[in-house]
């Protein structure tokens, strides 16, 4: 079945494995001295010792007429029930409707370690009894270990129990944790910290929820294409490919890059660019008509995002979807997302990462010059290409919002202004005057001391990396710990010699 392609093995690195164990298979006990199971039909002659095997229990011996006859106590071995799993839980030998209707089955989630001692005899026993495969696809999953990569065992203690870690993360941070690490051919190291980073998660879903619900009063038939923003166009055209995206990566068991695909949407598309950007519109900031297309957008995207979460997250998704006005049901009968008018907007998309590429460069600004994000800044754009100056122009109030922002100007003709810092992105660079707004000097003096401390700190650890008895007789977590905070401390004063390079080319 597997050489034809009747059963796919996934990974496929482990049919190999599959046929060790098919082309060189050997016999082997199938008795076991233990109380429960199937007991073997075989039956001793108490006075003649003849053994007798039936399909029915027989009343006398055939060799010597005794009626003195004693079952075999022994049963057959556990993996006997197992494989007769995918028809006998149906109702076989009747035929069943329910059997009718799941064998085959279309996939078997399993572990590596019983792919011939319960999948291939699931095979056997389904071929011979149903004439037909029990099942389409044999997804083999990870081996979860500890975040050291080591497998967990209660005797070396690094066992992490997952009612413990449902309890203190809750369920579906556990489960979507799972599902971001499942690379098909790679065992996942589990850690406490990872699982807290997806409650995170979770809680932002939560909390866009709860904003988006403020706003949204009913359910829309339909999306008012022709008032709608260019981060509705945008959001909309996200969706329709993420979607696409998502829908591929399950189909190809490939939970990781679904459960990517997913979170990135979500959190920083949704969540941290097409909330924000259309907060200014759901506050009345915008006409009645743009409101009503915005709002429209924002519902069809949110019940459109949680069912692509549901999988992951079953649920705070199922507990948001009955919230959200518009809905019906269960979210596990809802249909998958299908193309969305106006669907791919490939200009929309464009565009829109124009102008988060400005508002990215004016933030990194702020973050490097450490201005408090309540300091409103002004920023000139010189537009080395007309599209992006128009574009940046039309989406001037949108970049002002985000970007925090007093004033922006475009000049194709513009000269670098004195003390301005200078982010490019594609067709246009980005000036964000600082002049009054930090100490040069000040600024200038504290990353020199900054940086003279961390290259004494990475003198001290470049001494201890490069000696030998260090690496050799100290722990090897201790050895990886030492090289990772090296690497950080490193990027760290990278970090700072490239914005001490802009204050001093600011100062000239």
């Amino acid at each position: 079945a597997v050489e034809t392609g009747k059963t796919r093995i996934i990974p496929e690195s482990w049919t190999k494995t599959y046929y060790e164990w098919m082309f060189n298979i050997r016999d082997w006990c199938i008795s076991r001295q233990i109380w429960w199971g199937h007991q073997i039909p075989a039956w001793t002659c108490q006075s003649c010792r003849k053994m007798i095997v039936a399909m029915d229990a027989p009343d006398v011996c055939p060799d010597c007429g005794s009626t003195d006859l004693v079952q075999e106590t022994d049963v057959l071995d556990t993996w006997f029930s197992s494989a007769l799993w995918p028809f006998s839980t149906m109702g076989w030998p009747e035929q069943t409707q329910l059997l009718k209707a799941y064998y085959p089955t279309s996939v078997l989630v399993t572990g590596f370690d019983i792919l011939f001692f319960w999948v291939a005899r699931m095979m056997m026993r389904g071929i011979h009894f149903m004439k037909e495969i029990p099942f389409h696809d044999v997804y083999v999953h990870a081996l979860v270990r500890d975040e050291e990569g080591k497998k967990m065992s209660k005797s070396k203690g690094n066992v992490i129990d997952p009612l413990n870690v449902i309890d203190q993360y809750g369920t579906d941070a556990f489960r979507f944790t799972l599902a971001a690490f499942a690379a098909q051919g790679r065992d996942v190291k589990m850690s406490e910290k990872r699982v807290e980073g997806y409650r995170h998660f979770i809680n932002k879903l939560w909390n866009a929820a709860r904003f988006s619900l403020m706003h949204i009063e009913k359910g829309y038939d339909a999306i008012d294409v022709k008032n709608i923003s260019l981060q509705d166009r945008w959001i909309l055209s996200r969706l329709n490919r993420v979607a696409r995206q998502t829908e591929k990566a399950l189909d190809a068991y490939k939970f990781n890059e679904a459960a990517g695909a997913v979170y990135q949407f979500v959190w920083h598309e949704l969540c941290d660019w097409y909330l924000e950007a259309i907060k200014p519109t759901l506050y009345d900031k915008a006409g009645d008509e743009e409101k009503a297309a915005t709002l429209s957008v924002l519902w069809h995207v949110f019940k459109e995002a949680l069912i692509l979460m549901h999988p992951f997250a079953p649920f705070v998704t199922e507990e948001i979807w009955h919230s959200l006005p518009g809905t019906d049901g269960s979210i596990m009968q809802a249909a998958w997302p299908d193309h969305i008018q106006p669907g791919d907007d490939p200009t929309a998309e464009a565009h829109m990462e124009t102008v988060m590429a400005v508002i990215t460069g004016i933030r990194n600004v702020r973050g490097e010059m450490s201005i408090s994000p309540s300091t409103a800044l002004s920023v000139a754009v010189h537009a080395e290409d007309s599209g992006v100056g128009k574009v940046v122009e039309n989406n001037s109030d949108l970049i002002v919002n985000l970007a925090r922002l007093n004033g922006i100007t475009i000049d194709a003709a513009m000269k670098r202004p004195k003390a301005a810092a200078t982010v490019l992105v594609d067709g246009a660079t980005v000036y964000v005057r600082l002049e009054g707004i930090i100490d040069f000097a000040q600024e200038q003096t504290r990353l020199e001391k900054e940086i003279g401390k961390l290259s004494k700190e990475l003198s001290g650890m470049n001494k201890k990396l490069g000696n030998e008895d260090f690496l050799k007789k100290a722990p090897p977590d201790v050895v990886d710990g030492v090289r990772e905070k090296h690497a950080a401390l490193l990027d760290k004063q990278h970090a700072l010699e490239a914005t001490l390079e802009r204050i001093k080319a600011m100062m000239d």
